[in-house]
């Protein structure tokens, strides 16, 4: 579980707010030289300069202590490091030039000794650290002067892998249908077995379609694409919003989603727009008729409770894995619960 540290700006206009919020989820309230958690049960030291025989005579006293320091070089790095060997609980840097590589070296030199805290001001910063070599670092200190920034950086740090309900679907019609405009969504990341994208032509659900991770005779694996279907349709941006395939472009976010109903997000690399022979797959869940319409190829696979199976090979009675949803109404994307839509 990843930590969040608040220190609050003197000059903050928004003092009581601040204080509220960072008393209901922060894990550490930092003044000073000292830290404490919103119950005032744990308490941490924290030094603002390199001391080792400071450190190991606050450690043989039984005190939790932080070293907080600035990385200018690679002699600071060094330090960090040399902090987090002698059992130092916490290291938190502030990176005043590069940020990116010498967190990276930090992340690596450090796990598993100490815990790393990147000071940052804002959420967009909080979201780089802590996805930093994949495994970023294992919290942020949030200089907090706004409350809508604390309360996006909560959100980051404090958020559960979310999870979507995705429920077997009875293949009801598989009809070949004429060429037309389909969207290949080449994400900047990696997918694995049973994990795709969510596609339907109703906003009320939606078919997982596989990322093609399946190498055949004549074409090769390409684990970051889906082949995600006629351009007209929708799928999700994220868990409140729906985006179609042709609103796609480089630098957007789109879900990818496995056949447990595991979610995450990840950037669209590419997207490719082509025309192809398209199929239309009607199914049934849960007493709603939902629909697709995606390439006519072998490489296209729906994915299904116990493994995938090629578009081409699909027939009526087939099991596949659908995400239903509680409202068609949609504008630009966002649910509208209470307005009248009818998809068909």
């Amino acid at each position: 579980m990843k930590e969040l540290w608040v220190t609050i700006a003197p000059n903050a206009s928004e003092k009581d707010k601040l204080q509220k919020l960072a008393a209901d989820n922060a894990d550490f309230l930092l003044e000073d030289t000292r830290a404490r958690d919103s119950s005032g049960t744990d308490e941490v030291t924290v030094l603002n300069s390199f001391d080792e025989k400071t450190i190991t005579q606050l450690k043989q006293n039984g005190r939790k202590i932080a070293l907080k320091i600035s990385i200018k070089d690679k002699e600071d790095e060094n330090t960090a490091v040399k902090a987090a060997k002698l059992s130092t609980d916490y290291v938190i840097i502030n990176c005043l030039d590069w940020r990116v590589i010498p967190l990276e070296n930090l992340i690596a030199r450090t796990r598993g000794k100490s815990k790393l805290i990147a000071e940052v001001a804002n959420a967009e910063d909080a979201k780089l650290v802590l996805e930093t070599l994949e495994l970023g670092t294992d919290g942020v200190l949030m200089h907090a002067s706004d409350s809508s920034e604390l309360a996006k950086a909560i959100a980051l740090v404090k958020e559960q892998a979310p999870k979507i309900m995705v429920v077997p679907a009875k293949v009801t019609v598989v009809k070949q249908i004429s060429t037309g405009a389909r969207v290949c969504v080449d994400t900047c990341d990696l997918m694995a077995p049973g994990e795709g994208m969510l596609v339907g032509v109703q906003a009320a659900g939606f078919f997982l379609v596989e990322a093609e991770v399946h190498e055949n005779p004549y074409v090769q694996a390409r684990p970051f694409r889906v082949n995600a279907g006629s351009l007209s349709m929708y799928t999700l941006a994220s868990l409140q919003k729906t985006r179609y395939l042709s609103e796609l472009k480089a630098g957007d976010e789109v879900l990818i989603v496995d056949r447990k109903g595991e979610v995450r997000p990840a950037s669209v690399g590419r997207i490719k727009l082509e025309l192809r022979p398209l199929i239309l797959v009607e199914a049934d869940a849960e007493g709603k008729k939902i629909k697709t319409i995606l390439q006519n190829a072998e490489t296209i696979r729906l994915v299904t409770p116990k493994g995938s199976k090629p578009v081409t090979e699909l027939k009526a009675g087939d099991e596949v894995l659908v995400h239903l949803t509680t409202s068609a109404g949609r504008h630009f994307g966002v649910a509208v619960p209470d307005e009248t839509v009818i998809e068909r």
